[in-house]
């Protein structure tokens, strides 16, 4: 799909906030409301907008730990890299996962409450998936930047 300068700056917009009407979208934009609507509609159906989410504060609903475990595959097959990236989807511990180049093949981002349940996940989860070799884990100090907006030039 290509993207004009309009959709540009409305996409620029919404990833800023979420929460502006159609009129202040189109204010920014120089469109009526509904020609924003309009707008928005179509690249939500074109895929462009993937979703409408807020950023919740891990430790406002308790689970202030977030770890980042890089996850090593036995063998580099298909059907196993599919198996895992199953089971990663059906996880809800896990908020996000990357299928990565380089020393290990996954890449996941994981909140927990504590290390105790950290523990519990990792037997659960690591140790019953057989085609892991290997993980190292992080803990998240500190969070920098949270944010799922890209760069968009307009």
């Amino acid at each position: 799909m290509d993207l004009d300068r309009v959709d540009r700056k409305l996409l620029n917009a919404v990833q800023r906030n979420n929460r502006l009407t159609t009129g202040e979208l189109g204010e920014l934009a120089g469109l009526s409301a509904t020609a924003c609507q309009r707008r928005l509609k179509r690249l939500r159906d074109a895929g462009v907008i993937e979703a409408d989410v807020s950023i919740v504060s891990p430790q406002a609903v308790g689970r202030p730990l977030i770890m980042l475990a890089s996850i090593s595959l036995e063998r580099d097959r298909s059907d196993i890299i599919d198996r895992f990236k199953q089971a990663v989807r059906r996880t809800p511990e896990i908020m996000s996962a990357y299928y990565v180049t380089g020393e290990a093949d996954f890449l996941l981002i994981i909140s927990v409450r504590d290390m105790a349940e950290y523990e519990a996940f990792t037997r659960r989860f690591f140790h019953e998936h057989s085609d892991i070799k290997g993980s190292k884990t992080m803990v998240v100090m500190d969070r920098i930047k949270t944010s799922l907006a890209l760069p968009i030039e307009e």
